[in-house]
């Protein structure tokens, strides 16, 4: 699991609605200490046990009160073995004290989980062509932005490069850079009040190219999707061939 933002109550909602144990849930990646990737954390860790993998300044900014025997570190570019999966962690720009970005591998299958990102650096890029999925943030509309009710400051600290991807800048990355292998587009992180998810779909769905565009709700989960290496859909069943990653996101 990357991140856990909403309260252990509704991840064990979501998964339940999706036919997924929690129990199966062996690792949580924490990727920086703001609020909405952590406030769900204490209590699902406590009461699963899951070690979390978090750097020492996020931990130390975040505040949180973990279990000391749960916490786990990671380092820049150094991949961890979690099951059958490897998890590579690499930086970004975000305005938090030690941000991350993360890349699940599994049998040559990647999927990348990209979100609160102020500007697509040549770590995300040099990631982002790998990638057969990517959960990919775009965060708000630059015209909903500039006219919207946000004070000056916060729009500023939004777009200034520290803060979040705007489709536009989301639209070059895929356009620009995406694998020729590429399956499936997760768009996420939209902003309640400066984003539109018909203007994301709108956007990306003219450009998708066979790449299958997913909006990724905030209110509730985003079904089950099958990563091959196949370039062509594989449909959801519950028995999973051993070179196939599953991902949900909550």
């Amino acid at each position: 699991m990357v991140d856990a933002g909403i309260s252990c109550r509704e991840i064990e909602r979501r998964m339940k609605r999706l036919d997924l144990d929690i129990k199966n849930v062996k690792a949580v990646f924490i990727s920086h200490e703001h609020t909405d990737h952590i406030s769900g954390l204490p209590v699902l860790t406590k009461k699963y046990q899951l070690p979390v993998y978090i750097t020492h300044a996020t931990l130390n900014y975040s505040r949180l009160k973990l279990q000391k025997h749960l916490v786990q570190s990671f380092s820049l570019q150094q991949p961890i073995v979690i099951g059958g999966l490897c998890v590579t962690a690499f930086p970004k720009f975000h305005d938090a004290a030690d941000p991350y970005s993360f890349v699940i591998s599994c049998n040559q299958i990647k999927v990348g989980v990209f979100t609160d990102i102020g500007v697509p650096c040549k770590n995300l890029i040099k990631h982002f062509t790998q990638c057969h999925a990517a959960f990919l943030e775009a965060n708000y509309d630059e015209t909903m932005l500039e006219e919207g009710r946000y004070p000056y400051y916060l729009k500023n600290r939004i777009r200034g490069g520290n803060g979040h991807l705007s489709n536009k800048q989301a639209l070059e990355l895929f356009a620009d850079h995406r694998a020729a292998f590429m399956s499936h587009l997760f768009l996420s992180h939209l902003s309640k009040n400066n984003n539109c998810p018909e203007l994301v779909e709108q956007l990306f769905a003219a450009h998708a190219k066979g790449v299958k565009m997913i909006i990724a709700s905030r209110y509730r989960e985003t079904e089950v999707y099958h990563i091959t290496n196949s370039t062509i859909p594989v449909p959801v069943v519950r028995r999973i061939p051993s070179q196939q990653l599953v991902f949900a996101f909550a």
